[in-house]
């Protein structure tokens, strides 16, 4: 029985392997993990990684297998303290609002938590899925904000954070709308430029209530700043 149960483990193992390597033989350049839903993160920190996406399927970068403390998903730290929600600007739309890849800055200022400072979002044990916390019955709350009926779009439309869950964004229905899933300034566009300021911010080359106002206010104007323009 012993034996069995030796082989069947190793076995296991042996397809794991393969499989992450043919996860990483699929994978497009610079590509350092895979998400649950099929997509792939460009990340340089594991720290907010594939958080849009249902956590981290498998790492690329050779750091391992992804765990139940991945980002996107609960840590064994538990739940930072949040805070108060403070919005960026007055919010002073709740209908109406003009949908577009950029927010309706009358509906959706964006907003963050208080207490989710610089040092809390750049340690290790920071979880972007122990602060998740959008309901379905606020993404529909957003759609009809925008003009949209109120059901599952799927792939289509996320209803986005303005200010990243990385960056210490609020779950505040201040801070979500409702971002297009193809075209030129997709979802997946916002996630590599939320990567990406999460990493400056935390290397100390801008502070974070820089990041949080400029992503905010004009995030596709970031993006080319930091990428040039979509391909």
């Amino acid at each position: 029985m012993r034996h069995t149960a030796a082989v069947l483990l190793i076995a296991a193992i042996a397809c794991l392997g393969a499989a992450a390597e043919r996860a990483t033989a699929a994978a497009p350049p610079g590509a350092t993990a895979r998400c649950n839903d099929g997509t792939y993160s460009f990340s340089q920190t594991h720290s907010g990684t594939c958080s849009h996406h249902h956590g981290v399927a498998a790492w690329l970068d050779g750091s391992g297998a992804a765990g139940s403390g991945s980002a996107g998903s609960s840590g064994a730290s538990g739940t930072p303290a949040l805070g108060a929600t403070v919005l960026l600007a007055r919010r002073t739309a709740s209908s109406r609002c003009t949908r577009g890849p950029r927010p309706d800055r009358q509906c959706s200022p964006g907003a963050y938590y208080s207490r989710l400072t610089t040092a809390v979002i750049c340690a290790t044990s920071f979880r972007t899925g122990t602060i998740r916390n959008v309901p379905q019955s606020e993404k529909y709350a957003v759609e009809r904000e925008y003009g949209m009926p109120a059901r599952l779009y799927g792939r289509s439309i996320e209803i986005d954070h303005i200010v990243s869950l990385e960056l210490g964004g609020s779950n505040n229905i201040a801070n979500l709308f409702p971002e297009p899933g193809s075209g030129r300034a997709d979802y997946h566009f916002k996630d590599k430029l939320e990567n990406r300021l999460h990493q400056l911010v935390c290397n100390g080359a801008i502070t974070l209530r820089h990041a949080q106002e400029q992503i905010a206010a004009n995030w596709e104007a970031l993006y080319r700043r930091e990428f040039g323009s979509p391909a």
